[in-house]
């Protein structure tokens, strides 16, 4: 274990030298001559095909009533996989539910590209966002920003590159590299590391470096920057309307650190920058005129990324389907602006779910050609793309094909791999440290509940119930404190009532957990109105009113932040309050994060939580108030600051 889980002094100074080389002495390929042969070699069609990455997360055969998750494969994917000559293919939590399955699952996938090997891509960035269906899915970035450790990050990176190698997938989108500097960003939050530059800066590039060292290809994300928005852009057109300085100083900075680390590939945000481009575009959803996001935008591509920080590597975009991009755009137009603007990659161009929809890679490929045949993209361009591609999958060990032993050996090794005892003990220290105690006051934490005490337990929804119940079990399974009597209450959607008062009079102590993606509670003359009855207001008022019915009870009380931080400042008057940074429970008899269980071990005293805040959390009746500061947290014993 010791192997595993430590970093030696040696290794942390070699790799300090590693991240602050230059672009011009970042490693290059050793095939750049074959490559340029290799692509010379290629027809138009074969070098577009390269440049796209499909995913084939549902299909429906032919005869088949609906699309369902794909799992294995069928000659109607590998056929067109091989027809098409992707460069690469997108791997979703469908395709992937088991360690053998999504072994034989990649084979086959590269059994379907028997000419240049594939990019097997994912999205496993940690904590929340993971798409395994076993595996080891770590606390997440802002966890780590909590817990502040460089050597953490690192470990992070490696153990995820084990388990996706042995996978047989080669490339992880991942880390990201956006400063969550918006507490109201409603898809970043603890995607994040933190809100501090260098933080983010350097636990991205230690678990960047991480990935590599397992040659696992690293796409840093979203540049420039998807941080300080409001907006989702799955669902609408983001915007960062801050001026090229503040860019430069704050966004950009992670990812300039990264490009001179040597990273392997950038994804796109789907953002509008008008500080770096101002063109406008007609809407093809409403006819108004929008900025051109960056993923679409040569200034930002090219100008920017390329020319003035010096990236030479795969651009990718992110998912094309998105409806900040689908909306506006149009499937064609959108992949043909992308590659005008500088992208490597187009991710997911068509929505390909059977081979009656076919057509669509086809209409997106004519749409290609017929840019570069009529010089709207020259083919100069386009053969640098497709170097830069092959380059590299020959850097990373994709290209050639490695013989790697028999699909069986493969399975058996992935089997011995992919959450290993040893990864699953790493995972569990570092959301141990990164627990952070942001209030304790008149030493209400630890809880030690005496034989019998009844506990409620209240959360949104019931796999955080039950992680939470199944932690409390465990702990009285290890004797490490008295046998309990638990209850459980699932309060989505919930308006608080006269039996929920009840519950709480009848237990000794309450624990409640908090999800609050952005916090909108209803504050009247300065404080939160608390006679709101709106269920739609559930997140914020029914916990609130579990705290105050609690606390005037005198039961022993504890608030725990499950997702972003900042929901904290709902609870301003509780007693005790501490942030996990991940929300996700249990299911299926396993874990699905270790920060809940992580949050009641400390909790009950079990542990000694280290984390600070990596973020500000501001307050929600004081506008311009900082409730808890950056690198705010208090010992849980002394409840002094640490």
């Amino acid at each position: 274990m010791k192997s595993i889980i430590s970093i030696t002094l040696s290794t942390v100074l070699c790799l300090s030298a590693c991240l602050v080389a230059s672009p011009a002495s970042a490693a290059k390929p050793s095939g750049a001559t074959t490559t340029k042969q290799l692509t010379a070699q290629m027809t138009l069609d074969e070098k577009l095909g390269q440049m796209l990455m499909p995913d084939f997360r549902n299909w429906q055969k032919e005869g088949a009533a609906s699309p369902a998750a794909l799992t294995e494969m069928n000659d109607e994917v590998a056929g067109l996989v091989e027809k098409y000559q992707f460069g690469g293919v997108i791997l979703f939590a469908e395709n992937v539910k088991t360690t053998e399955q999504t072994v034989r699952l990649t084979d086959a996938f590269q059994k379907a590209s028997p000419n240049i090997p594939l990019l097997l891509s994912i999205d496993q960035e940690g904590g929340i966002v993971t798409r395994l269906g076993e595996g080891t899915n770590f606390p997440g970035n802002m966890a780590l920003g909590a817990a502040r450790s460089s050597n953490y990050a690192y470990l992070t990176g490696t153990v995820i590159g084990k388990e996706l190698s042995a996978l047989g997938i080669n490339t992880d989108f991942g880390p990201v590299l956006d400063i969550n500097n918006n507490p109201n960003n409603p898809v970043i939050g603890v995607r994040s590391f933190s809100s501090n530059r260098e933080v983010t800066a350097k636990l991205g590039m230690y678990s960047m470096k991480g990935l590599q060292k397992q040659n696992v290809a690293s796409a840093v994300k979203h540049f420039p920057g998807h941080g300080d928005t409001d907006v989702d852009s799955h669902y609408g057109l983001p915007l960062v309307s801050h001026n090229k300085e503040r860019l430069r100083e704050v966004e950009l900075y992670p990812f300039q650190k990264a490009i001179n680390a040597g990273a392997d590939m950038v994804m796109t945000a789907h953002v509008q920058f008008p500080a770096f481009d101002d063109t406008t575009y007609k809407s093809k959803l409403d006819g108004s005129d929008i900025l051109v996001p960056a993923t679409l935008s040569r200034k930002v591509m090219t100008g920017l990324l390329r020319e003035e920080m010096g990236f030479d590597g795969v651009i990718v975009t992110d998912a094309l389907n998105m409806k900040a991009i689908a909306d506006h755009f149009g499937q064609e137009e959108a992949v043909v602006m992308a590659v005008k603007a500088g992208v490597d990659i187009a991710l997911m161009p068509a929505a390909v779910t059977s081979l009656k929809t076919e057509n669509r890679f086809d209409s997106v490929l004519q749409a290609l050609k017929k840019a570069v045949t009529q010089g709207d993209i020259p083919l100069q361009q386009i053969n640098q793309s497709v170097e830069r591609i092959i380059s590299l999958k020959i850097k990373r060990g994709i290209y050639p094909a490695q013989n790697k032993g028999s699909i069986d050996k493969k399975v058996a090794k992935a089997l011995k791999t992919v959450g290993r005892k040893q990864h699953r003990k790493a995972e569990k220290q570092i959301a141990e440290k990164a627990v952070t105690i942001l209030k304790n006051e008149q030493h209400t934490l630890p809880f030690k509940p005496k034989k019998g005490s009844s506990i409620l337990i209240a959360a949104p929804y019931k796999e955080q119930t039950e992680a939470i119940a199944q932690t409390i079990t465990d702990l009285v399974q290890r004797k490490k404190i008295k046998p309990v009597s638990l209850s459980k209450l699932n309060f989505e959607g919930r308006v608080f009532d006269a039996e929920t008062e009840k519950q709480i009079k009848e237990a000794d102590y309450v624990i409640t957990g908090s999800y609050v993606v952005k916090n909108d509670p209803v504050i009247n003359d300065g404080v939160i109105d608390d006679t709101v009855t709106d269920s739609s207001k559930w997140a914020t008022v029914f916990p609130r009113a579990v705290m105050k019915s609690a606390q005037q009870n005198h039961k022993k009380f504890v608030l725990m932040s499950l997702r972003n931080p900042y929901d904290a400042a709902n609870f301003e008057e509780a007693q005790a309050l501490i942030a996990v940074y991940g929300f996700k429970g249990y299911a299926d008899g396993r874990y699905l994060q270790p920060n809940i269980p992580a949050g009641i071990e400390a909790i009950f005293g079990q542990t000694k939580p280290k984390g600070t805040l990596p973020v500000d959390i501001p307050s929600v009746t004081r506008p311009g108030d900082i409730l808890y500061p950056y690198g705010h947290g208090v010992n849980l014993k002394t409840g002094k600051p640490l």
